[in-house]
């Protein structure tokens, strides 16, 4: 029921993620067994309307926020957060379907021949594409900013749903901060979990991140989804295997 992969990842108002795409540790296979027998706190929270499926801690807090994207365009983003003890969980999902129509109406109010503005068939009116495109790096690069020492930063996938994960050690008080950062559906996800110094890391948050269809159906794609390509329209989506828990993902959006 539960995957092994880590996630994570920050906001620039807020912060989430862990992904990893391999075996789980010693720490991670006992947390998950704990787990499968009931003997844990942890709930599967499925949401429709972001599109994604995710054990939390108990019910998560939702706050409705604003993502601001490499390029300045303020996006509607929620932040879904729980706290175990001294552990903390959030995953934050920022919509960047609303930037296309940010991106023509900032091309409008362009000095005239503006190409930083007005952009090209290549990066969309404002540079939209190439914000798009960017994102997974842009959102990476908020973490290792942080105060923190960064001990493992590498190109992951989360149900076949391309991303980055991350691991950081904050420098004050040597907390460990697990992130996986994807994008999908046009839908920028960062789900980040931290726990305190010798503490086992998050398994059951890191590896239980899935996609969810628009009926709150587990889908999962049959080949590696990457946003740039089918979000962007730029190909037909891959197709998706049967039914069962954490398939995949919707069809992608402009």
């Amino acid at each position: 029921m539960v995957r092994a992969t880590t996630l994570v990842f920050t906001f620039v108002l807020s912060v989430a993620v862990p992904t990893v795409a391999q075996p789980p540790s010693p720490q991670a296979s006992a947390s998950l067994a704990v787990a499968e027998r009931g003997g844990g706190e942890w709930t599967e929270y499925p949401n429709i309307q972001d599109g994604f499926q995710v054990l939390f801690p108990g019910p998560p807090r939702v706050t409705e926020t604003t993502w601001k994207s490499e390029y300045g365009y303020m996006l509607p983003a929620r932040v879904y957060s729980a706290e175990r003890g001294r552990e903390r969980y959030s995953l934050t999902v920022a919509d960047y379907n609303a930037i296309v129509q940010q991106g023509i109406g900032r091309g409008r109010l362009c000095v005239p021949g503006a190409e930083t503005c007005i952009g090209s068939q290549l990066s969309g009116p404002g540079h939209w594409r190439h914000d798009v495109r960017g994102v997974l790096v842009y959102a990476s690069f908020t973490f290792i900013k942080r105060d923190a020492k960064v001990t493992h930063y590498l190109w992951g996938h989360q149900d076949l749903v391309e991303g980055h994960q991350l691991h950081l050690t904050n420098n004050a008080d040597q907390s460990r901060t697990f992130v996986y950062i994807a994008m999908h559906d046009m839908r920028l996800y960062i789900l980040e979990g931290t726990v305190p110094k010798g503490y086992p890391e998050p398994a059951l948050f890191q590896q239980s991140l899935g996609w969810v269809d628009k009926d709150g159906n587990g889908i999962r794609y049959q080949t590696i989804y990457a946003n740039q390509f089918y979000g962007l329209k730029q190909m037909p989506p891959p197709s998706r295997g049967g039914g069962g828990r954490g398939r995949g993902a919707g069809a992608p959006q402009p």
